[in-house]
């Protein structure tokens, strides 16, 4: 009798196979990409060179547009706009070949860079981010319109000081100087507990915000010591730093005195939660607004792993916000 294949063993198989078959087919899209990439690498360098060495001008870019129309009528990316951003990618990054990384990213997106950013480094950071974070157009636009390449650049934090170097520095890349919190619908006053609640409210979005690995725990997460309750405000995990990240927010400017209470709730999780395989926690203080040479005393003789960190809310300002309609003067619009 033929055995029973719709087991447990079976079930891990298939599986394998359908892993083997995607990964497959993302390597083959990358190695399309990149092949691509590279193509309009060498054509921008092309056109650059041809254009200096010869009397032909800027002539020549229409001219390669129509005779390539010609010859290849269904393929697409050989217009005169393209052409052009061929030749400005080549001169932006201009060495010997096109940087491996740079290649991974899609087309619409490296334009996109060349369009907003003018620093090479600036871009390749961007570059960087968008491959680890599986960026669309959209969400890389929207982290350039948000600075994060200043904001990651300039965060206050100790853990050159509190842990092993060679984590210290991947670690760096987690956390940013202040966290643009534009999606919570928070009243022009609010205490702490509302802004608490609008962040969990809207998880998913602060989580983008967070950056990659980030998983919710809880808010107000409750632990015990010496028979008393004790309320953290956020708790996180990160599965790629393998480390809970505690978080306390702060409607006011930074005080020293707050990382002596996240010192504590940092010292609970680390004897109470955390695993063999875990490594320290981390904490991260949001505050409204931060004074750097307060904080840069208050960090450095601090044991505990701390990022400070600023939010930033923008709201239509009064006078802006009366010439706008309400909800119901836009429900009598539409309908």
């Amino acid at each position: 009798m033929e055995k029973n294949i719709f087991n447990k063993e079976y079930i891990e198989f298939i599986s394998k196979i359908k892993e083997n078959i995607i990964k497959s087919r993302q390597n083959a899209i990358l190695k399309v990409n990149s092949e691509l990439i590279n193509l309009y690498y060498t054509l921008g360098k092309e056109i650059y060179f041809k254009q200096k060495e010869s009397n032909w001008g800027i002539n020549l870019i229409g001219q390669i547009e129509k005779d390539l129309r010609k010859e290849f009528p269904n393929v697409k990316g050989f217009s005169r706009r393209n052409l052009f951003y061929m030749r400005k990618f080549y001169l932006f990054f201009k060495t010997e070949n096109v940087p491996q990384v740079v290649a991974q990213l899609p087309w619409n997106q490296i334009r996109l860079i060349l369009d907003k950013i003018k620093n090479k480094e600036e871009a390749l950071f961007y570059i960087q981010e968008s491959i680890n974070n599986l960026w669309s157009k959209v969400l890389l636009e929207h982290q350039i319109e948000l600075n994060l390449y200043a904001r990651k650049k300039n965060i206050n934090i100790n853990f050159l000081n509190t842990l092993p170097k060679k984590d210290s520095k991947f670690i760096l890349n987690y956390f940013k100087e202040n966290y643009i919190l534009d999606f919570l619908h928070l009243k022009e006053e609010f205490n702490e507990k509302e802004l608490e609640e609008s962040i969990v409210s809207n998880i998913s979005k602060f989580l983008i915000e967070l950056g990659k690995g980030f998983a919710f725990i809880g808010k107000q997460f409750k632990i015990n010591v010496g028979n008393k309750d004790f309320y953290i405000d956020l708790l996180f995990y990160n599965y790629i730093l393998k480390r809970f990240i505690v978080i306390e927010l702060k409607i006011t400017e930074f005080k020293p005195e707050y990382l002596g209470q996240i010192g504590f709730y940092i010292n609970v999780i680390n004897k109470d939660m955390k695993r063999k395989e875990d490594k320290e926690t981390i904490g991260l203080l949001i505050c409204k607004s931060k004074n750097k040479t307060i904080v840069e005393y208050s960090l450095l003789n601090n044991k505990y792993p701390l990022g400070i960190a600023e939010y930033k809310l923008s709201k239509i300002p009064k006078k802006l916000s009366t010439f706008l309609p309400n909800e119901k003067e836009l429900k009598k619009v539409l309908n």
